[in-house]
Formats: C-alpha cells, structure tokens, sequence
C-alpha cells in the first residue's frame, strides 16, 4: 500500500467535501474513507489532522468529522476619519493606476509602457539570473551606489563623459526621477516640463511638493525661446525633458534647437534631467548623442534604463551628474532604499555584456519596426484621420489627435468596452490639454492583433462622435 498516495487521495476527497458542504456538514467516517482509499487508519486519521489544522474540517471526538464553522466576519469597522487624516489625494496617483494596470483576459492592449511578453529576452535574463543566484558571492553587500563593474558599463554605453564614480544605480527609472527631484530641489520649487510630458514624471514632481510648469513643444521638441522664458518668469533651477522620441508625443528634440536649450539651461544656472529612456529603441536611423555628451560644465542630469528595453521586471537603471549634482544623487538614493539587489544587478551585467544583448537590441528594432507599421496600416484602413502628420521614428507609441469635441477620457473608456484598451491624453498635459489625444502603443499588441484593435477604437470613437 503506497500511504502517500493514498493520504493525497483523502485530503483531496475531503477537501472537496468541505469547500462544497456548509458548515455543520458530516463528512465520511474513517472506516468509510479507509475502505473508500484503501489507506490505513493512522493515514486517515493524519490527513484529518491536517485539514483540522488548515480550518477546513473539526473533529469531535465519539461523534465524527465535521465541516468545520468558519468564524463569523466582525462587522466593517468606520473608517471614514481617514478621509480627514489623509488630506486630498495626490495628483496622478489614480492615473498612474489605470497606466500600469494589466489588460483584462480578451482585451487588445494599445497602451502600457513596456514591451510585450514577446519582445522580451527572458529566456537571457532567466539564465543569467539563474547562474548569479548560485554564486555566493552573488548575496553578499556592495556599495550602495552600486556595482562598480555595472556603473562602469552604463558610463562606457553612455558616451556622455560621465565616469562609473559619477553614477548611482537605482530600481528603474521611476526611482531615479523621485530621488532626482528630491535631490535637486525642495517642496515648493518649480520644475519646467515639456508639454505633453511623461505622466510618471508630472506624478512624482508633485509627490515631491514642485511645482510644475509646462513649455511648449511641437514635433521638433521643446521650444528654445519658450524655455528661456519660462526660466525667467518664473526663476526655476530645473528642466525634466525627454529630447529623444519623447513619451508620449514621439518628438525628438531637433539639431537646430540643442544648442539654444542648452544655452537657455546654461544662462539661467540650472539642471537639465535628461531621460534617455528610449536610446535602445531606435527604429530607423541613429540617434543624436545625448545632450550630456556635449555638457562639461555638468548641468545635464542623465537618466538611463534597461527595464524599457528588455523587461519590466529588470529594475535597473543609472542616473549620475558630474560635481555635487552626482553627490546629491547618490546621498537621496541612499535614503530611498540602501542599493539595489546584488544578485539583479550582477544578472542584468552578464546579459548586457554577453552577445544576448547585441542580439536582443537587433531584433527587438526590427519587430518595433512591424508593429508600427502595422499599427499605422490599420489606422489608415479605418480611422486616416488618425495617422499622425510625423510618424516617430523610435521610441513605443503613437500620439494622435482626434477629431475637434471628442472627450479623449471618454474614448478610452468606450474602447475599453469594445475591448481594446488606449489610453487618453489628458494626463500627459500639466495645465489644460490644446486638444483631445489618445496615446497608442504598438509595442504591447502582436501584429496580427492590430487590425481588430483599431476597429474596435473606431466603433468606440464613432459612439463619441458629437
């Protein structure tokens, strides 16, 4: 007689009984259950024993086993004076939610901000992860500003001059602009933003107590004279801008206007936060070298990650600055969480340093560049007024502009109904938006997937039609 078998076979016919039966509920006898699972009475009675101690079933001695009593649920306790103690809540918190929020079972995602399942290297990165977990050395304390070799890496990647002592290693890119803000400014600050923005900087900003205030932008990316402007009215020290394939517009900051950012930033004694999130995500062409490549005086603060490029779930990030800047950076990332994980840090220098990585960065341009255009083929089959005057060259998403009257936040929640999921434009403004827009992802949806996700967007966009 196999016992264990057969133990299993009676914790599962009882557990079944019971999940079904009320409480109160008698269950099989142990002579019933030893010749039902021809087990012994001690296995019997042990697998009693068991469900007793997981709640599921009460044994009362000299009368049998019974479904056991679940404990009544104590009443919901008032918890409205939390209403009061907590104050308003924080702007962009519930946007932030609904951003990061996973796609329901049979919804075509055209929104989010990392790549699909597909796109990911996670058979290198599980590997790499999988050898480092067996290294001891792997477990034990670095530095809080990171691994030396991988700070290394990320200032030989860069080309920007900053050197591996300028760089603080931090959980993803998210982590470095909260730290960054915190470092370079104090509550009540303001912050300059290019207008539409990326909505996790516009949330962290105002976690931070800054003040935001938006420039204007178009395709060619901020404008010079407005930012010099803004940096007069309103004495700002500090400059978050994406100058390559921004998030969410897709603008990249052009050649003609680098030098007038820069010598706006430089005139009025400030930081500029260049977020180079989408220096792997190149579709055609090259791109420019960053702005901090050109900044010996160090007012570039430079912001680089791998989690956009490979995977969600690789924290990994660097942010530094050259001179006191860099010190501040480093002290707030040490406030905010010690360091990051050895044993992530040492998987994500083997793979970034491995051939995977050269690979991974060449496929993942030529699937961006099939989606997109698979993306752009179906707008133009069933919305053209849609498609984008300038398609971007690089980055994840399309930024369209609907039609004069549209409620862009309405929309998205028609599409959601139709079952594919976009996300409105509104959130992205830090003042009121010139016009409805919707940001589109095509980094999230197989290929074959978007001809249905947009004509299901057009039915909920025909629904919203004044």
């Amino acid at each position: 007689m196999n016992d264990g078998n057969a133990a299993a076979r009676v914790i599962q016919d009882l557990r079944s009984r019971a999940v079904a039966g009320p409480a109160g509920t008698r269950l099989p006898s142990v002579r019933q259950l030893t010749a039902r699972h021809s087990a012994s009475p001690v296995t019997v009675a042990a697998a009693i024993r068991a469900l007793a101690a997981e709640g599921l079933v009460e044994a009362r001695p000299g009368r049998g086993t019974f479904v056991a009593r679940q404990p009544a649920a104590p009443p919901p306790g008032d918890l409205s004076w939390q209403t009061v103690a907590l104050g308003p809540g924080r702007f962009g918190e519930t946007e932030m939610q609904a951003l990061l929020a996973l796609p329901p079972a049979g919804a075509i995602p055209l929104s989010g901000g990392y790549l699909d399942a597909d796109l990911q290297p996670t058979g290198a990165l599980g590997a790499a992860l999988a050898r480092v977990a067996r290294q001891p050395a792997a477990w034990r304390r670095g530095p809080a500003e990171g691994r030396e070799d991988l700070r290394d890496w990320f200032a030989r990647e860069l080309r920007t001059g900053l050197r591996a002592r300028d760089l603080v290693i931090c959980p993803g890119g998210q982590a470095a602009l909260s730290s960054a803000f915190r470092a370079l400014a104090t509550p009540g600050d303001t912050l300059l933003v290019e207008s539409p923005t990326y909505l996790g900087a516009l949330a962290a900003a105002h976690a931070g107590g800054l003040r935001v205030v938006p420039v204007p932008a178009d395709r060619d990316g901020v404008l010079p004279d407005q930012l010099a402007a803004a940096f007069a009215r309103t004495g700002a020290r500090l400059f978050y801008c994406q100058p390559l394939h921004a998030n969410p517009s897709g603008a990249s900051l052009a050649a003609h206007r680098r030098d007038a950012v820069m010598a706006a930033v430089r005139e009025h004694g400030a930081f500029l936060i260049e977020d180079d999130y989408a220096r792997d995500l190149v579709i055609d062409g090259d791109a420019p070298p960053p702005l901090a490549a050109g900044d010996p005086e160090g007012h570039v603060v430079y912001l680089r990650s791998l989690t956009k490029s490979a995977a969600p779930e690789l924290r990994i990030a660097a942010i530094g600055a050259r001179g006191p800047a860099g010190a501040r950076l480093r002290s707030a990332r040490l406030l905010d969480d010690f360091f990051v994980a050895g044993p992530l840090q040492q998987a994500a220098l083997e793979f970034v340093t491995g051939p995977g990585w050269g690979r991974h960065l060449r496929t993942l341009r030529s699937s961006l560049r099939v989606r997109r255009e698979a993306l752009l083929c179906a707008l133009r089959r069933h919305l053209p007024g849609l498609v984008p005057a300038r398609i971007p060259r690089g980055g994840l998403h399309l930024w369209v502009r609907l039609p004069d009257g549209a409620d862009d936040t309405r929309v998205a929640a028609r599409a959601a109904a139709e079952g594919v999921i976009v996300f409105p434009g509104r959130p992205w403004f830090a003042a009121e938006p010139p016009a409805p827009h919707l940001r589109l992802t095509y980094a999230a949806a197989a290929p074959d997937q978007m001809d249905e996700a947009v004509r299901r967007l057009a039915r909920a966009l025909r629904d919203d039609t004044p």
